[in-house]
């Protein structure tokens, strides 16, 4: 194993180390601090640089990551507010919203509330309630495996109401010793006994340094399409960060991703710019047989100052709009999806140089709507 750019065997740091924490591991605290108390959290560090908030009281979603100091996500002025305070009607879900790396949005809707009072009732206000269910049967798990030392955090969250939906999301977060990447493992079963419509989005929020004036989007996009008449003006520059911008109106498009041979596509914001031009970025990778839509939301606004990338099985138009364009997905009672994605940072041209020659492969086609593509 290669740390702090020397070699490694088990053994020798098993030497000089009493405790692996000392290099890595992962610590459980409360929150305790105005509105995230009394919120659960589970602090990783992997000893490469790479450090960890997941917070087990929201789905275990990742509300802070950063790279040898430097922030991979973006961080909203609501800060890690505990579950307690979710406010599900209408839009009001943004009360709450940390931003973070990771914010996951479901199981029964993802985008705009459905109207009237059916968004209070139902579960179906803006991006759902999974993203301020708290964990049950959490496990940590800190342990070598062969020449590795595995480091994980696992969890399950139920959506479910009497008479309706019995949904489960049994998610892993894991990384290794040594590791400037983390991956994902979400299990998303039917414990009911009927059909059940979902939808599942992640809200992948870059920030600064990563985003900033010049960065850009790195991905293979066959097709780009603005989601209204705002994203249209402009919508040739969608790949291209703006400096923070006073009284910016947010930017949607929808992608359709060129997946590699192996079904995998990466998505990442790179700033080349930065730290006098050593740059940095971050990815995030993803199946598209798993995950087959794609979202960016691209807000430039003073502090909201962010990139969204948004692998997803929807829209973000709600519920109502999916199933009026029969892009609704159901689970059958009994069964089970899974879903992996990796994160990481990037810190090496040869990174880089390999992300822009898989966008210089695909050509980009720009459209009018998401329905001339979605399927």
């Amino acid at each position: 194993m290669e740390l702090f750019g020397k070699r490694y065997s088990v053994a020798d740091l098993r030497r000089r180390v009493g405790n692996m924490d000392q290099i890595a591991g992962i610590r459980v605290v409360q929150l305790d601090d105005g509105n995230e108390r009394p919120a659960r959290a589970a602090l990783i560090h992997t000893g490469g640089g790479l450090e960890l908030t997941v917070l087990l009281d929201r789905a275990l979603d990742i509300a802070a990551a950063s790279y040898q100091g430097k922030a991979m996500g973006w961080r909203s002025t609501t800060g890690d507010a505990a579950p307690q305070y979710f406010e599900p009607e209408g839009i009001r879900w943004l009360r709450s919203y940390f931003g973070g790396l990771v914010a996951t949005c479901g199981l029964i809707n993802v985008g705009a509330p459905a109207p009237g009072l059916r968004s209070a009732l139902t579960g179906e206000g803006l991006h759902g309630r999974i993203g301020n269910t708290p964990a049950r049967n959490v496990s940590i798990v800190q342990e070598w495996r062969g020449d590795d030392y595995v480091l994980e955090v696992t969890g399950t969250m139920r959506e479910t109401v009497v008479f309706g939906e019995n949904l489960t999301l049994t998610r892993t977060v894991a990384t290794k010793l040594g590791e400037k990447r983390f991956w994902i493992r979400d299990v998303l079963t039917n414990d009911g006994f009927k059909p059940t419509p979902f939808m599942l989005l992640y809200h992948c929020n870059i920030g600064w340094p990563a985003v900033d004036k010049g960065s850009e989007l790195m991905s293979p996009s066959r097709v780009v399409a603005p989601r209204d008449s705002v994203a249209h003006d402009g919508k040739e520059q969608w790949f291209k960060m703006d400096g923070p911008t006073h009284g910016y109106a947010e930017k949607c498009y929808y992608h359709d991703m060129v997946p590699a041979r192996e079904g995998s596509v990466t998505a990442a914001i790179v700033n080349d710019g930065f730290d006098r031009g050593a740059g940095f970025g971050v990815y995030v990778k993803y199946r598209k047989d798993e995950l087959p839509r794609f979202v960016q939301w691209k807000q430039m606004g003073e502090q909201d100052y962010v990139c969204g990338l948004e692998p997803a099985t929807c829209g973000v138009e709600g519920k109502h709009i999916d199933r009026e364009l029969s892009l609704l997905h159901e689970l059958q009672a009994g069964e089970r999806r899974e879903f992996h994605l990796e994160f990481g940072a990037i810190t090496e041209a040869a990174e880089v140089k390999k992300l822009r020659a898989a966008r210089a492969k695909t050509k980009t086609k720009i459209v009018d709507s998401y329905k001339q593509f979605v399927r």
